[in-house]
């Protein structure tokens, strides 16, 4: 297992868990069904970098991206550190070991 997967597996489950806590806190339905999805969508391509296949890699790079943007957004707008600042800084790690 190469770091690049594991970076998939570890924002995949940060970005579901997140999800859990903005609905628990804020009764986001949004967070919980976006946070979920984003989430589950790193896990299986994290899982298809494991069988080898190439759009896995390229899926949690797309999905990333996605993700730093939106909290970048979010992070302007509220101007809160947690949990868009933090995400955002797990975001850019991920980033990074995925385009290493």
């Amino acid at each position: 297992m190469n770091t690049s997967t594991l970076a998939a597996i570890a924002y995949g489950i940060t970005s579901i868990v997140g999800g859990i806590f903005g609905y628990a806190r804020a009764k986001s339905q949004v967070s919980l069904i976006l946070g979920s999805i984003s989430g589950i969508v790193l896990i299986v391509s994290a899982w298809a970098q494991l069988k080898g296949l190439t759009i896995g890699l390229t899926l949690a790079q797309l999905i990333t991206l996605l993700l730093v943007g939106v909290f970048t957004v979010r992070l302007i707008k509220t101007r809160k550190f947690m949990p868009a600042g933090l995400m955002l800084i797990l975001g850019l790690v991920t980033l990074v070991c995925l385009f290493s």
